[in-house]
């Protein structure tokens, strides 16, 4: 057992929080944080108890990219694809299909590889002080673990192209402009928003959530016509749900409903 881990996970309230807990490097993510981040993704998906997830960084920053000096260290240029395909895309895929609600909350840099993760989840609450960076042409090397996926997909090409060329800081307020951050926070209140957001999205229907999620990254490669069919093959599951009796039921007894997550 890691006795000292550098992902902390608590449950709280049917809230997962995994704080990446390297504050000493501004949380620069390196092979054991992928690994660790990677395990505590796959055991919340499958948790009942968890029915939303905080993601975040301990100390000052949310992440400062991968860690160069392990990089440098370890990971020559034969071995770059089996870094990104091997290590990093499972940790993203759990990320970005994981079926329960999952918020960045992001204080100081998201940079590089933490930009990627931080992009990969389907909320981005920002203190003011902090700011997405796509580093990587910075240092020579073209965008990748994913942000051009997620960067094109939440702002379109010309937008995306800018960030990730150009290298340079996106201010928490320019990210909530460009549509790159749902809320920007005062940085003492982080930790509190944060959580009050996860608290309702575990309140709501977890599976009618994790459907609709799945549903939304589909719509980018189906028509209109595929998306109709699949959006029917997936409601019928939540009209079977127990979810759906209730939100009914509360809607004619002129009450807020009680979602169980099923």
């Amino acid at each position: 057992m890691n006795t000292n881990p550098v992902v902390l996970y608590e449950v709280s309230d049917q809230v997962a929080t995994m704080t990446l807990n390297r504050p000493e490097v501004l949380n620069a993510v390196n092979d054991v944080m992928v690994a660790e981040l990677t395990q505590a993704f796959t055991r919340a998906a499958t948790d009942a108890d968890v029915r939303a997830i905080i993601l975040t960084g301990a100390g000052r920053a949310f992440a400062a990219g991968a860690d160069m000096n392990e990089l440098a260290a370890n990971h020559t240029p034969e071995r770059i694809t089996e870094l990104i395909a091997g290590h990093y895309k499972p940790l993203l895929m759990a990320i970005a299909t994981c079926p329960k609600t999952v918020i960045a909350a992001i204080r100081g840099p998201a940079a590089g590889m933490a930009a990627a993760l931080a992009l990969a989840c389907d909320l981005r609450l920002m203190s003011e002080d902090a700011y997405l960076l796509l580093a990587f042409t910075n240092i020579g090397l073209m965008a990748a673990a994913g942000s051009t996926w997620f960067l094109t997909h939440l702002v379109g090409y010309s937008r995306a192209f800018e960030i990730a060329s150009e290298g340079e800081r996106i201010p928490a307020a320019q990210c909530l402009s460009w549509g790159l951050c749902n809320a920007v926070v005062r940085s003492d209140k982080l930790e509190a928003e944060a959580r009050a957001r996860a608290l309702k999205h575990a309140s709501r229907p977890t599976l009618a959530i994790g459907l609709t999620k799945l549903a939304m990254q589909r719509a980018f490669s189906h028509t209109l016509d595929e998306q109709i069919v699949l959006e029917a093959m997936w409601q019928q599951q939540t009209v079977a749900g127990p979810d759906h009796a209730e939100g009914v039921q509360a809607f004619f007894e002129k009450r807020k409903a009680r979602f169980v997550g099923r």
